[in-house]
């Protein structure tokens, strides 16, 4: 078999195991989170990061929740990074936004962090920030979830179909989870360019 179809069918495989009654869970999440007014901060590192700032325009043009990634301003990421660690960088920058009980996280990672194995704690100290603040918490993750999946309202493990193959299955899928968020007729508040051109 050709990497090609071998990789594809994974990919089918994952698709065909992904669980729709949490994605309707987190639907319900986000569109509570719009009615009280809310802010939703997506938080990724890596290829994640990238899926965060494109989550954030949709979010914010197709289902009208006022969104931020705090990866999308390199000078401030930066200088926190410089200044104080790179592991306290999304919990200040959560600080300096008030972060609050009316407001949301969404996590975008392979593995979800994890103190244990010094991977992504920046996430995990975010989301003990969430906690504390009462904010609500959202993921989309793969392995088991890490720390993401042990606090979160609702996380999406994308499942593990071969483990040669997590990280592009996780950030590939990411992005098919939130697209189907964004298109849910509880949350979709603008129509798409080409599906406008009919």
């Amino acid at each position: 078999m050709s990497y090609s179809k071998q990789h594809l069918r994974e990919a089918a495989e994952v698709l065909s195991k992904l669980d729709p009654a949490l994605c309707e869970k987190a639907v319900e999440l986000l569109a509570a989170l719009r009615t009280r007014g809310g802010r939703l901060f997506v938080l990724g590192v890596g290829g994640s990061a990238a899926n965060a700032s494109h989550a954030v325009n949709d979010f914010r043009k197709l289902a009208g929740i006022e969104s931020y990634a705090p990866t999308d301003n390199v000078s401030e990421l930066t200088a926190r990074t410089n200044d104080d660690g790179w592991t306290s960088v999304f919990a200040d920058w959560l600080k300096g936004s008030r972060l609050s009980e009316k407001d949301a996280i969404l996590v975008l990672s392979v593995g979800g962090g994890s103190l244990e194995k010094n991977v992504s704690p920046n996430l995990v100290a975010a989301l003990q920030l969430a906690d504390e603040r009462g904010s609500a918490i959202l993921g989309i993750v793969g392995r088991d979830g890490g720390y993401t999946a042990e606090v979160a309202d609702a996380a999406i493990v994308i499942p593990t179909v071969n483990i040669a193959n997590v990280t592009p299955h996780t950030e590939a899928f990411q992005a098919i989870v939130w697209h189907l968020w964004v298109s849910h007729p509880k949350l979709k508040l603008a129509e798409t360019k080409w599906e406008s051109m009919k």
